[in-house]
Parts: C-alpha cells; sequence; structure tokens
C-alpha cells in the first residue's frame, strides 16, 4: 500500500518514513504543497498523510486541489491544535486529524483504520493472481473457472492479503485482523493456514508465486 508522506519536517519524514516501511507501506515524500499535489496525481497513494504547515501551499490547499479529482482518503498531521484550523481541513475534505506530538502507534492504528473505513486499495473488489479470481464482494473465489472451497479463517487470510495487495502484512496485523487481538501468540497456525491457502491456489505451492512469505516479518499477496 502506497502513502504520501506530505511534511516539510525532514527529520520526521525519515522516522515515518522508516517506520511506515517497516510496516510494509510504500512511502512517497513530499516537502511541500506543490509537491504534494504533483506527487498525489503522479504516484497515486493509497492514502495521504498531510502537514498543515508546508510551504509554496498549505495543507487545506493541497487538500482541495486534491479533492478536485480524487477521493483518496486523506489524514492530517499538525502540530495545530485548533478546533478552527481542524474544521478548515475537514471542511477542506480531510477524512481524519491527527495532533502532534502523537505516538506511532495512533497514527498506524488511524492508517488502518481509516484505509478500512474508505477502502482505498482495499476498494478494488475483485483481486486476480494467476489463474485465481478472487471476488470481495461475494466473498468467493475460483481457479481456472471453478469455485473453490475456503474455510472461514481462510477466507479472511485471503481477504486481509487481497485489501494490501502488492503490501507486507505483518504477522501481528494478521493475527489481530483474524483473531481480534494483538496479543494471540503465533504458535504457527499462520503458516498453517497460508500453507492451506497455496495447495488450493498455486500451481506450485512448494514454489509459491503470488502468497509469498516475507522471513521474520509476515507475508504479501502478489497479484497482478
Amino acid at each position: 500500500m502506497k502513502v504520501l508522506l506530505a511534511d516539510d519536517d525532514p527529520q520526521l519524514v525519515r522516522a515515518l518514513r522508516i517506520t511506515l516501511a517497516a510496516h510494509g507501506y510504500d512511502v512517497v515524500a513530499a516537502s511541500d504543497g506543490a509537491a504534494a499535489i504533483s506527487a498525489a496525481a503522479s504516484e497515486h497513494p493509497d492514502v495521504i498523510v498531510l502537514d498543515l504547515g508546508m510551504p509554496r501551499l498549505d495543507g487545506v490547499a493541497v487538500i482541495e486541489a486534491v479533492r478536485g479529482w480524487s477521493t483518496v482518503p486523506i489524514i492530517v498531521v499538525s502540530g495545530r491544535t485548533g478546533s478552527a484550523d481542524k474544521v478548515s481541513a475537514l471542511d477542506a475534505g480531510a477524512d481524519d486529524y491527527v495532533t502532534k506530538p502523537f505516538q506511532i502507534d495512533e497514527l498506524l492504528a488511524r492508517l488502518r483504520a481509516l484505509v478500512r473505513r474508505t477502502g482505498g486499495a482495499a476498494s478494488v473488489p475483485v483481486v486476480r493472481f494467476g489463474d485465481v479470481e478472487v471476488d470481495r464482494t461475494a466473498k468467493s473465489v475460483s481457479r481456472g473457472g471453478e469455485r473453490v472451497h475456503l474455510t472461514p479463517t481462510e477466507w479472511r487470510m485471503l481477504d486481509v492479503l487481497a485489501r494490501s495487495a502488492g503490501a507486507l502484512v505483518t504477522r501481528q496485523d494478521l493475527l489481530k485482523e483474524l483473531w481480534g487481538t494483538e496479543q494471540v501468540s503465533d504458535t504457527g497456525y499462520l503458516r498453517l493456514y497460508v500453507s492451506q491457502l497455496r495447495k488450493k491456489l498455486e500451481a506450485d505451492p512448494a514454489n509459491p508465486a503470488h502468497l509469498l512469505t516475507e522471513a521474520g516479518m509476515g507475508y504479501r499477496l502478489l497479484a497482478d
């Protein structure tokens, strides 16, 4: 999943780039408002994280410009704490507002919630890879035109991966999505379900081309 990070604080951008990348996000940065608008048009981000106080064009102007042609989720991260600034950003079309300083866990949670709520890349109803078609609306999977039966847990895991197709989904995020808490101990269940999905959906389960393991981090679905 691609995040456009628009902020003129190089230290914050560097820290967020490292943290977001570690959680599977592909980060594109812009240091001023005009560059943010250009990047939003050329990079097609799944979500925009935006500061209000930037040179050339401020954050509200960026939101208004982007909203002229895109519904991409926008979360404002700003040191401005006044209600008027929050109202202006939200009225311009921002979806959420986080005040600096903030805890990174809070920002990550807000990002996940925002993408779930607004769709982002998750709005794609059908995901295809190889000869497999995943219809997320109908909650059905077919391979070579034939319906594939998945257990409820297999379906939930595949849906989470399809929702973030191309991006790393960490083991912690998968555990939380499947069992409702990050405190669940991974005793091999994730590996078991991924193995079962590979047997049902990969041409060569021993050498998967689409349902990939990122060693020590999580899993990734490569879609067509």
